[in-house]
């Protein structure tokens, strides 16, 4: 009867828990959602979705590799090159959360495409980069502030040694 009786406690515990319940439902703050809409337009490379989130004071900052641009038409100019001739590109967010207007999300990119931007000339590469993504975002305007990358290139560099 005890174990009853906790099963049902925790059953109610669960159910009326506001911060489950808020789970549940599938609700999403609206920082998040204007972070995954924003990761959408970049994966799917609608440039011109993207040019609706920057301005010219706009950050985009892979920290990693230490580059930066500033401004929508750098950012972008700099996305077409980075994206040419990709088959495949996508970012498999694994934990994602939001402190205001700054969004943290933490995955791998997917890349599948031409293996000359990764010295593996006339091969198709396919590579997961796990790293984290911060926004800073303009709730008001709807815009991207700082996009930050914090890659791991070194696990892409050993899953480039092995294609």
């Amino acid at each position: 009867m005890r174990i009853l009786g906790f099963i049902l406690s925790l059953i109610f515990g669960l159910a009326f828990n506001p911060t489950l319940a808020h789970a549940n439902t599938g609700e999403m703050p609206q920082e998040q959602l204007l972070a995954v809409k924003y990761m959408n337009a970049l994966t799917e490379h609608d440039y011109k979705t993207l040019r609706k989130f920057y301005n010219r004071d706009s950050v985009f900052f892979d920290k990693t590799a230490n580059r930066k641009y500033t401004g929508d038409r750098f950012i972008i100019d700099f996305l077409e090159r980075a994206h040419e001739g990709v088959l495949e590109y996508n970012f498999n967010i694994e934990h994602m959360y939001n402190a205001g207007s700054l969004v943290v999300m933490i995955g791998n990119y997917h890349l599948k495409g031409p293996g000359e931007q990764f010295g593996k000339p006339g091969k198709i590469i396919d590579i997961a980069i796990p790293g984290v993504t911060s926004l800073k975002l303009d709730m008001l305007n709807h815009r991207v502030i700082e996009h930050m990358d914090l890659l791991d290139y070194q696990t892409m560099s050993d899953q480039l040694a092995m294609q």
